[in-house]
């Protein structure tokens, strides 16, 4: 028989757990399915397991890393009563409440009064050998978390969007050079933001570009790349190389249960509200500009109030 929840929690990043923490001080028994070690989309914890040091996230003056960030979040939503559970959610029903959330087999594990999507996104990657080796030694997927770590280096950036240039503008503030690393002839990014990294002496854009390797042990030492049209490849000095290629959110349990946006981040209505009443998200799963441990962590909080204050309103 499936578990009766008022609050089901998908997802355990700073958003899951900032909604563990709230809707457990609320007295709401909620159930936090934090996701598997073995997932690269959904893993315990979420990106910040992945991360190094964290400096931007208030209350720890002298910085602290991703891993002990989620181990003090975790520690504190299970000593409020959220109870945290080490699977997956592989199936949802939103069509009926109470909704239907599915862990493993053929029956629905979970029966939610309210629901809170968590599941974060996940950066695309170059698909390299010893990138998970060297993420955060030297590799990051994001230049707001991890800039200020290479004042004075000479770094690469990744990619020709707006992402990838607005990086690349803003590591310009700690870096003594930028190379922005471009796959193509051309950049993909708006006209306003190429003309930022065309005039600004400290990018040096290389067009036709590709990154082939990754050196360095144990830190990042220098890439190799790869002329697309003439296949020639040469070494690049830099000890810091940012990949801005893109996001993708995971939302694939949620097609055609939620509405979700034509990138596939989840479309919002008022505070927290999806477009199902009674399911709230939270986090990277509905947040495409800000991604930040912070905002993922307020977000959280936000759906927790609303859920709790929608299970009010329905007398549960």
């Amino acid at each position: 028989m499936p578990e009766h929840r008022k609050v089901v929690i998908i997802g355990s990043g700073p958003a899951g757990l900032t909604a563990g923490i709230y809707t457990a001080r609320a007295q709401l028994d909620p159930v936090v399915l934090e996701g598997e070690p073995s997932s690269t989309s959904d893993q315990p914890g979420g990106q910040l397991m992945l991360t190094t040091e964290v400096e931007n996230f208030p209350g720890f003056p002298d910085g602290v890393t991703g891993p002990e960030l989620m181990g003090h979040m975790r520690a504190q939503a299970l000593r409020f009563g959220a109870e945290l559970k080490t699977v997956k959610a592989t199936k949802v029903d939103l069509s009926a409440r109470p909704f239907k959330v599915w862990v493993d087999g053929e029956e629905p594990s979970y029966l939610a009064d309210s629901l809170i999507v968590a599941t974060g996104a996940r950066s695309l990657m170059l698909g390299l050998p010893n990138e998970d080796r060297l993420l955060g030694y030297g590799l990051s997927t994001c230049a707001t978390c991890d800039g200020f770590f290479y004042r004075g280096h000479e770094i690469a950036v990744v990619g020709g969007g707006d992402s990838a240039i607005e990086e690349a503008t803003f590591l310009t503030r700690f870096a003594t050079k930028v190379h922005l690393l471009v796959r193509r002839d051309q950049l993909r990014a708006s006209k306003i933001m190429q003309e930022r990294a065309l005039h600004n002496d400290k990018i040096e854009i290389h067009w036709n570009t590709k990154v082939t390797a990754l050196h360095g042990e144990p830190k990042l030492t220098s890439i190799t790349v790869e002329d697309t049209v003439t296949g020639a490849s040469s070494p690049l000095e830099v000890t810091g190389i940012f990949v801005a290629i893109g996001h993708v959110p995971n939302t694939s349990i949620f097609e055609g249960q939620l509405e979700l946006h034509d990138n596939g981040y989840i479309a919002m209505g008022e505070g927290s509200r999806t477009s199902v009443e009674g399911v709230f998200a939270c986090g990277d799963v509905q947040d495409h500009v800000y991604r930040q441990a912070i905002t993922s962590a307020g977000s959280g909080c936000m759906a927790a109030i609303d859920a709790e204050r929608w299970l009010e309103g329905q007398g549960a």
